[in-house]
C-alpha cells in the first residue's frame, strides 16, 4: 500500500495551470448573479450523480440529457463571463508585450510631477466635490477604450484635468486616460461591472472603474461626486477613501496599505 502519492513536475504545472483558471473564472463571477448559476449548475450535477448510484433509470436518464448539453449549455448561460474572461486574457497577457522589447525591459513609471499634477487635482475635486475617472495606464493598452472619447495628446496639468471634470465642460462626462505621462483622451466610455457585492453608494463612474481594473493592470482614481471620497482600484480590488499622501504611494507602485476588496 502506498504511504504517498506520487507527483512529477508535470503533475504539479497541471495543479498549477487548473488552479490558475479557476481563480481568474472566480474573479470574473464573484458578487454578480454568475455565481448562483454556477452553484445551481453544481447542484444539477450532484443531483444526477444520485440518481445514477441510486438506479433511478429514468430521471438518470432525463437529467443525462441535460448533461450531455452542457458544454452548449454553459456557453449559453456563461457568454457574457466567457466573454470577459477571453478579453482579460487577450489584454492583460497580450503577447505584444512579450516581443516588444522595448516594454519587456522597461516597465512603465509615472513621473514625480504627473503623480503631482494628479494628486493636486483630485484633492480639489474631493474638496469641491467634484465627480471624477481617472485611468492610468500601465502594460495593457487601453487605445480602444479612448478611441470611443475625444484624442487629447496633452502635458499634464491639474489645471487641464480641472477643466476637463468641470460640471458644465462637455469632456467632463466620462473617464481620461492617461498615457506616457500625457493626457491621452477624455470623455471616453469604459466597461460597467456588474458585480453585486459592492456598497450601494458607488455609482456608475466606480462600476466604470472596477469594470476596467478587472481586464487591464491599470490605476484607477475616481472621486465621489456626493461624498468627495477619492477611491483606488486596481486588479478588480479597490479602496475606498484615500487621503492624498496613500494616493502618492498608490501611484509610485507602493501598495503596502492597499486592501482588497
Amino acid at each position: 500500500m502506498l504511504l504517498f502519492i506520487k507527483l512529477g513536475i508535470f503533475d504539479l504545472l497541471d495543479i498549477l495551470i487548473v488552479a490558475f483558471i479557476f481563480y481568474q473564472i472566480y474573479r470574473l463571477i464573484r458578487g454578480t448573479a454568475a455565481i448562483n448559476i454556477f452553484v445551481g449548475i453544481f447542484i444539477f450535477y450532484l443531483a444526477w450523480i444520485l440518481v445514477r448510484a441510486l438506479n433511478m433509470e429514468l430521471i438518470s436518464s432525463i437529467l443525462g440529457q441535460f448533461i450531455g448539453m452542457g458544454v452548449i449549455a454553459l456557453l449559453i448561460v456563461f457568454q457574457q463571463e466567457i466573454r470577459r474572461f477571453l478579453l482579460l486574457i487577450g489584454s492583460r497577457y497580450n503577447l505584444q508585450h512579450i516581443f516588444n522589447l522595448e516594454k519587456l525591459f522597461a516597465k512603465p513609471e509615472i513621473q514625480e510631477n504627473i503623480s503631482d499634477a494628479i494628486i493636486e487635482a483630485c484633492t480639489h475635486f474631493s474638496d469641491s466635490k467634484t465627480g471624477a475617472l481617472i485611468i492610468l495606464q500601465q502594460t495593457t493598452e487601453l487605445n480602444d477604450y479612448a478611441q470611443t472619447g475625444v484624442e487629447l495628446k496633452a502635458n499634464m496639468t491639474p489645471e487641464l484635468l480641472e477643466n476637463i471634470f468641470f460640471k458644465n465642460s462637455p469632456l467632463h462626462d466620462g473617464a481620461v486616460i492617461i498615457s506616457e505621462n500625457k493626457i491621452f483622451a477624455a470623455r471616453c466610455i469604459l466597461p460597467v461591472s456588474d458585480r453585486q457585492d459592492i456598497p450601494g453608494s458607488m455609482g456608475l463612474r466606480h462600476r466604470a472603474a472596477l469594470g476596467i481594473s478587472s481586464i487591464s493592470d491599470a490605476y484607477i482614481i475616481v472621486v465621489s461626486e456626493e461624498t468627495g471620497n477619492m477611491t483606488f482600484f486596481k486588479d478588480g480590488s479597490y479602496k475606498v477613501r484615500v487621503r492624498p499622501e496613500e494616493l502618492k504611494k498608490f501611484l509610485s507602485n507602493d501598495f503596502t496599505g492597499f486592501v482588497v476588496k
